[in-house]
């Protein structure tokens, strides 16, 4: 890889981005089965999702590790391991975790999804013109606003929008928890544009010691171990949720992240919530009501002329290249 090459084709990133922002989508149905099974909180879950997640990946990386040391000596030296990227990172990613879900707590699902998704792409996009210099253009924020007005139609259409007060301490707190979000997506770009970052794997296992070391104090103060008579379907139901929405779903957007632009990340994870809708009308029997169906499609159609303008603008540049 020449100095300065994203890891991944845009192509590939943004196929990466995408699974993982479906994989996510599948963590709020999982965690509520969590809930339902036994007394767990929400941030002893988190702290759960990502020492499990932590674990899964180490025993990967021992796997693999006869491979990796031939594609090491083929691909030459790899980049170095920069702690405090890494603690950056972590920190982010617990800020963006926890944040969440005490604004939930604060001020609702719907409010707090909505001011954290929402919020999202609008500090990235502001993040990502003043420091990277990346432009959305006037196609790129028509794609934003499509995404966001989805999003609202689809959690607050779902008669959403009275389960809670709005509290303004709830929707600082979603603020906050979007800024974490954006710090982790911005340093992420940064790092990949100029290919310093570490290699996905590595960057997603620091990233999780670093959040789970955070982590841990809040959730022992919450309770770490939860009463259950359902214990096998607990176990279950955390490995799942550190499996594919975490170990899985992380490594993809870390790798995906590196290669593609910082706007255009945080609008595709907007998948998160569509996933999550489909997956409430396919599993759990909720009605296929009007507003899901107008908000998914705003958003899909949003992504993909994002996914559009994304691929072409690197065709371009692999053209003047």
């Amino acid at each position: 890889m020449a100095p300065g090459a994203p890891v991944l084709s845009v192509g590939r990133g943004l196929l990466y981005l995408i699974v993982a922002g479906v994989a996510w989508g599948t963590a709020g149905a999982a965690a509520l089965l969590v809930f339902q099974a036994g007394d767990l909180r929400p941030i002893a879950l988190s702290f759960w999702r990502c020492a499990g997640g932590l674990v899964l990946l180490l025993v990967a990386g021992l796997l693999r590790r006869g491979g990796r040391a031939k594609a090491k000596a083929e691909a030459g030296p790899r980049p170095k391991v920069r702690p405090w990227r890494m603690v950056a990172l972590g920190v982010a990613l617990a800020v963006f975790q926890t944040a969440y879900f005490a604004a939930v707590s604060a001020t609702g699902l719907a409010v707090g999804t909505v001011v954290t998704l929402g919020a999202g792409p609008v500090l990235i996009a502001l993040g990502a013109r003043q420091l990277l210099g990346e432009r959305l253009g006037f196609g790129g924020g028509m794609a934003v606003v499509g995404a966001l007005t989805g999003l609202v139609v689809l959690v607050f259409g779902e008669g959403g929008g009275g389960s809670g007060e709005v509290r303004p301490v709830g929707v600082l707190l979603a603020v906050f928890s979007a800024a974490g979000y954006a710090v982790m997506t911005l340093l992420t770009r940064w790092w990949g544009r100029d290919g310093s970052g570490s290699d996905p794997h590595t960057t997603t296992v620091w990233t999780f010691a670093v959040a789970a070391v955070c982590l841990l104090p809040l959730a022992a103060f919450e309770g770490l171990f939860p009463q259950t008579d359902q214990l096998l379907r607990m176990l279950g139901l955390m490995l799942y949720v550190a499996a594919v929405p975490t170990a899985l779903a992380y490594a993809l957007y870390f790798a995906g992240a590196a290669a593609v632009r910082s706007a255009t990340v945080s609008v595709i994870m907007l998948l998160e919530p569509v996933s999550a809708a489909i997956l409430a009308v396919l599993a759990f029997g909720e009605h296929l009501t009007l507003a899901t169906v107008v908000g998914t499609l705003l958003m899909l159609l949003a992504l993909a002329g994002l996914a559009v303008a994304e691929t072409r603008g690197a065709t371009r540049t692999d053209t003047a290249a």
